[in-house]
């Protein structure tokens, strides 16, 4: 998965060709409309406000893609919230080097004026006092091993094509599954992140007080030891699910559902604190109740406009869109638990 996706040469995000939105094979929540940026956007100054209104703060986004969500955000807070804008500094963090020159391009006049920044990795974004990480779709794309009742799950290669081959566990992937209750039992198969660790250490080290967003596909320990799927690997391409995640490597997206159980834990460690999980339409029906979503619908002159936009935000809160299948784990360090609880996107979860 880690060669699949991330080799330098071959790689499925160091190619040059278009992988979101209707050309790609996916779609995310900013390629539907600059609605989900909006409300997030509202939840991120509400944010910085139970921070104390601090004059520098940090928002760092892991993945950014294309930086649809950062244009979004921006433009947003700019117009609505120039307090929080002119606070806010905004560091995209994106492995791909090709995305990352689209992003240098997209941003370049806020990359001059220092208010936007590029990073390669989290080392790289400098330590900060207050910040903001917000991860959609970021937690499902990092490589996992497999385990089963045969042991650790291997692919090897026999004249032109990939099979299947079955090890005895690494000793870290073992002591991983023991940790978080993913031992296999019977033809089960679990997913094992073994870097999710190393990147709750690097949002550690990246601020001393704030909050993080994690919005992805997932799951707890509660729901897979009541029977929720386990073996959740899979790929996309042109917007088709794939059966064989090693079919034509380098050239699909593959990702696995998110364990979120062993996020909360793992940043409890580094002390930073869950709330409970939302599902995504919890979250932002939280956000924009508070004004009936008019932030979203003031732009709008024809009926046939409103009625396009109700469509779009449609898309993001209910069960037949994304509301349901996305979730959502808001985290946070050095604030009191009673006001991050008081957050708008926390509210349905009160």
């Amino acid at each position: 998965m880690e060669l699949c996706l991330y080799h330098p040469e071959f790689g499925y995000y160091a190619a040059e060709r278009e992988r979101f939105g209707k050309s790609g094979d996916f779609y995310t929540a900013s390629d539907i409309h600059a609605v989900y940026g909006r409300l997030m956007a509202r939840q991120f100054d509400e944010m910085w406000r139970a921070l104390g209104s601090p004059p520098s703060l940090r928002v760092i986004e892991l993945g950014p893609g294309r930086g649809l969500f950062a244009q979004d955000v921006l433009a947003f807070a700019r117009e609505k919230f120039p307090a929080f804008f002119e606070a806010m500094q905004y560091v995209m963090v994106e492995r791909s080097p090709s995305l990352c020159r689209r992003l240098m391009e997209r941003f370049a006049a806020g990359l001059e004026r220092g208010t936007v920044a590029v990073r390669h990795s989290l080392k790289d974004a400098e330590s900060t006092g207050h910040a903001i990480a917000f991860a959609n779709e970021f937690f499902d794309a990092l490589p996992v091993d497999v385990l089963g009742e045969h042991g650790q799950l291997h692919i090897a290669a026999s004249g032109n094509r990939f099979t299947e081959t079955w090890r005895e566990p690494a000793a870290a992937v073992l002591d991983y599954a023991r940790r978080f209750a993913l031992v296999p039992a019977g033809e089960q198969r679990v997913e094992i992140c073994l870097p999710l660790e190393g990147i709750i250490c690097e949002l550690d080290s990246a601020f001393q007080r704030g909050f993080v967003i994690a919005v992805d596909y997932g799951y707890t320990r509660a729901e897979l030891q009541a029977g929720a799927p386990s073996d959740t690997l899979r790929a996309f391409r042109s917007h088709t699910l794939r059966a064989n995640v090693v079919d034509s490597p380098g050239e699909q997206d593959i990702t696995a559902d998110v364990n979120f159980t062993a996020v909360a834990e793992l940043a409890r460690g580094a002390g930073i604190h869950a709330m409970p999980l939302l599902r995504q339409s919890q979250f932002l029906m939280g956000i924009g109740e508070a004004n009936q979503f008019a932030d979203i619908f003031e732009s709008c002159v024809l009926p046939q406009e409103h009625a396009k936009r109700a469509l779009q935000l449609k898309h993001f809160i209910t069960p037949e869109g994304l509301g349901e299948a996305f979730r959502v784990l808001v985290m946070f360090r050095g604030v009191p638990p009673k006001e991050a609880a008081r957050l708008s996107g926390l509210k349905f979860a009160r």
